[in-house]
């Protein structure tokens, strides 16, 4: 298996930026994880609320932490709430679940890293995360159809 490269992570956050311009999302925020949660790009819109790098970090921090992507997530905190709530207080960077946590795969299945949207809707976020790493060549792993 071969890593995310910082020029993969870097495309993927430009195409789901642009994919958020082009749906007039609200300013957005991006970050993309290796697979032991490390940021290997981050970028926050101007005008993106102060919180938001801290939201897409959980969001795809989450997904690496159980290995699941965002909409399984909320299904799960759905039936097992304190379960998924329990979970904060041992996640080091936290878990929000939610769509706009995506896995990214590689075309065999292996897990390169996450990504993390917030800034709009969760389903809007997802709709740019998707993208992002569909842009790359990559596979997104949400969890559930959207």
């Amino acid at each position: 298996m071969s890593p995310l490269t910082l020029e993969q992570a870097a495309k993927i956050t430009d195409a789901a930026l642009e994919e958020g311009a082009r749906r007039r999302c609200a300013p957005l925020c991006v970050v993309v994880l290796d697979p032991g949660g490390h940021a290997l790009v981050l970028k926050r819109m101007e005008k993106a609320s102060i919180s938001r790098p801290q939201i897409a970090t959980a969001k795809a921090a989450g997904c690496l932490g159980l290995g699941l992507g965002g909409r399984e997530l909320a299904r799960r905190a759905r039936a097992a709430p304190a379960f998924l709530a329990a979970l904060n207080s041992i996640f080091p960077q936290g878990i929000i679940p939610v769509a706009g946590g995506v896995l990214i795969r590689n075309a065999a299945g292996e897990l390169l890293g996450a990504m993390g949207v917030s800034g709009d809707t969760s389903d809007n976020d997802e709709i740019c995360a998707v993208a992002g790493i569909l842009a790359a060549g990559l596979v997104a792993d949400t969890g559930g159809t959207h």
